[in-house]
Parts: C-alpha cells; structure tokens; sequence
C-alpha cells in the first residue's frame, strides 16, 4: 500500500498546511489562478517551505481524478499523522468543535461520522485506537474526502485525553438517551467537545463518567433512536448555529 495520497480542494489542502504541514510533499497549483484564495494559500506553503508547482488545468484534473480540485491538488505523506491534539489546538482562531468517538464499529459509521465533522467545521475527531475501526479504506470511501480534511486522532486513553480536554477549557458533553437535559434547552458556549458513544452499548461508563454535561436529542416518533452520524450532525449544527450567533 502507498504511503502517500493526493487530496484536492482549497478546504482539504489549506486545513493541512495550517494542521499538518510536514505531512505535505508538494502542492501542485493551476499557474492561471491569482486571486486572493490562491495567493493566501501559497503564502502559507510558502511559510512552511513546501515545494510548490505550478501546472495546467487538465494535468490537475488528470491528478484528481476529477474537475473538481478547484486548482490545486497536493501530495500528502499518509505516515505523517497528528500528533496529539494539541497541535490542532494550537492552530484555532475560534472556540473549539471536536467530536470525540468511543469505541465506532462500522467504517460506514465512522466514514460519515466525519463527513458530518468536515460539514460543520469540527476540528478534529478523536477515537481510541483499540475496539474502534481506524481509518480503513472503507472510511475513506464513505467519507468522501473528508478523512483528508479533518484530523483524526486515535488515543490511548480516552478517559485521560477527556480529561486534558478539560483542562483546557473545554467543555465535555456527552450524549444519552436517559440525559435529564434536552438538546433543544440546552445552551452551548465556548469550546466543546461533543462525545458519542458506539452502535450498540453507547458510552462506556469511564467516558460517561470524564463529560461534564449528559445531553439528549429530543425523540417524537416510535423510533427510539438514531444513527451516530445523524445524531452528530444535530448536535454540531446546533452547536455551530450557537457559536455563530455569540
């Protein structure tokens, strides 16, 4: 298997330079584009000292698999993951949206998991590395690029990675459907992380017990519950819709 990939798209490449820039081999760039979204973006490759190449349109698009990289495509090195979380942290300008994952199961889950993630603009997806699927090709598939967009980091402890979290400054919530606090009476502010638990059991009792808050999504037909990935998506649009408006 290649130890490196190409993803395309100012999102997908820009989200890696300012996250992971030493995962990034070389940026191929269409030489027509001089507008300001392409010159920030070479000003950012260029601070990292990443080779930059400039190329036709068609080349591009031959590359990608696709007309849609929007002119610019890179070269990523698969083996050079995120570290820990806090090199994400470091980068933020905004209150925090991570999405943590205990124990996902289904790459089908996982896949959507984070193309929800990328939709609303969460900043990485932690899971712990055992009795979790991992990123497997299947959930790059699924996920329809946006593996290659947000950060996925797998931990050790997930408890002790709460608990860091804690520390700085964010707030843990934790969704179940026995919560006393419903998610369309609940106010979100500052940086949160929200927590799912997987398919079958939810929360285990470790991760229950390291969120500050316990949260439910209101449920008025006879099905008693959701999807992960349709739940994620909820809360975090919930919870964008809210930071935006602070």
């Amino acid at each position: 298997m290649s130890s490196t990939r190409l993803i395309f798209g100012f999102h997908a490449v820009t989200s890696r330079l300012r996250q992971n820039p030493d995962s990034i081999k070389e940026i191929f760039i269409d030489a027509t584009r001089d507008d300001q979204r392409a010159r920030g973006l070479i000003k950012l490759a260029e601070d990292q000292k990443i080779r930059l190449i400039t190329c036709e349109g068609p080349r591009l698009t031959s590359m990608a698999g696709t007309d849609r990289h929007q002119g610019v495509v890179a070269n990523i090195d698969i083996t050079r993951s995120y570290v820990d979380i806090s090199d994400v942290l470091d980068t933020l300008t905004e209150p925090a949206r991570l999405l943590v994952l205990d124990g996902i199961q289904d790459p089908h889950n996982l896949g959507a998991c984070l193309r929800v993630a990328d939709a609303f603009g969460v900043h990485a997806v932690i899971a712990p590395k055992d009795r979790a699927v991992g990123l497997t090709s299947t959930v790059y598939k699924v996920s329809s690029g946006a593996a290659d967009t947000v950060p996925y980091i797998a931990v050790t402890n997930l408890s002790r990675t709460l608990k860091q979290l804690k520390k700085q400054g964010i707030w843990i919530i934790g969704t179940a459907e026995d919560a006393d606090h419903d998610l369309t009476h609940f106010q979100i502010q500052g940086p949160v992380a929200w927590v799912f638990g997987s398919e079958e059991k939810g929360l285990r009792r470790l991760t229950r017990e390291s969120c500050d808050q316990l949260v439910r999504i209101p449920m008025l037909g006879s099905i008693e519950s959701l999807n992960v990935a349709v739940s994620a998506g909820i809360c975090l649009f919930e919870t964008l819709r809210q930071q935006s408006s602070a």
